[in-house]
């Protein structure tokens, strides 16, 4: 009986020690993340709450003070054409330039890594150039080769005006946004490729699976949890891109080129209207968010993490 009880007490004893130990490294985890979740309250969760909070109001010029108007702001974006062309142009540029980019990261990274050691550095270098290049400036170079009778297009057609015409310009975007963000999204699949074992290359070759069978079957499936992520980093930037509209065409012609972002820049900055920008933002926000989760769930039951 005395010893049944010294038993209990020691594995009391020993249980109470692990819950401390436990409760001392979660203190001590939270305590390293408090300086980024300061930062992402202040900068992130912050001015959402507060856009939220700003979409029921009427804050334009026509008012002293933010008036409570409800859905109303909303309400106008239903009948704003402008919104929806930028609605329409977005997805447009999220529907191409995301599994373009995506596929074009993929091949860039599989020539790469195919190569030697020097061979590797040159074309790593050569493909993710157009990364560490502002994108202001991406888009001062795009304008030059687009520039008609001076542009390096117009050496070969004097008469094309990409950029001029409201068919082309958006294709013409769409190009430059590729070009951006490909050698970025290499690097990710550079990783990936790393992290796959040798001896999985080794063992398909031996049962004779070679080339695109071998791509298909075996580093395209374990390349899921790269792909998830690089998928989310691609659809926001498609989302969240606005200096190149600025430089290239203001989102000209009309609004032929004219993106959700930066009609929301200017409809807050160069009409004040505060309560109609700041609904669009939580609508910008609620679409990524969603999209983004769906996305990431869903993967995340068929992806392999070797």
């Amino acid at each position: 009986m005395i010893q049944s009880g010294t038993s209990r007490v020691s594995l009391t004893v020993i249980q109470e020690r692990a819950r401390k130990k436990k409760w001392k490294n979660s203190f001590r985890a939270w305590l390293l993340l408090l300086p980024s979740l300061i930062f992402l309250g202040i900068f992130t969760v912050y001015p959402i709450i507060q856009s939220l909070i700003s979409s029921f109001y009427k804050d334009d010029l026509s008012t002293v003070q933010p008036v409570f108007t409800g859905l109303a702001n909303y309400q106008a974006l239903l009948m704003d054409p402008v919104f929806w062309e930028c609605m329409k142009n977005n997805l447009l540029i999220a529907v191409v330039t995301v599994p373009a980019s995506i596929l074009l990261g993929v091949a860039m990274a599989s020539f790469s890594n195919s190569l030697g050691k020097w061979g590797k550095t040159v074309t790593r270098i050569g493909f993710i150039y157009p990364t560490f290049i502002p994108l202001v400036a991406a888009a001062n170079i795009w304008m030059f080769i687009y520039t008609p009778i001076y542009g390096l297009l117009g050496y070969i057609n004097s008469s094309w005006r990409l950029l001029a015409d409201g068919k082309t310009a958006i294709w013409a975007i769409i190009v430059m946004l590729i070009w951006k963000q490909a050698g970025y999204l290499m690097l990710f699949y550079i990783a990936g490729l790393n992290g796959i074992s040798k001896e999985v290359f080794e063992a398909a070759e031996i049962d004779g699976a070679t080339g695109f069978r071998r791509f298909k079957a075996i580093t395209w499936p374990l390349l899921k949890p790269t792909t998830m992520y690089v998928f989310i980093i691609a659809l926001t930037s498609a989302f969240k891109t606005v200096d190149h509209l600025y430089i290239m065409t203001k989102g000209g012609p009309g609004n032929a080129t004219n993106m959700l972002l930066f009609y929301i820049y200017q409809t807050g900055f160069d009409y004040w209207n505060n309560g109609k920008a700041s609904a669009m933002t939580v609508i910008l926000v609620g679409i990524l968010l969603i999209v983004t989760a769906v996305k990431f769930f869903y993967d995340d039951r068929h992806a392999y993490y070797n």
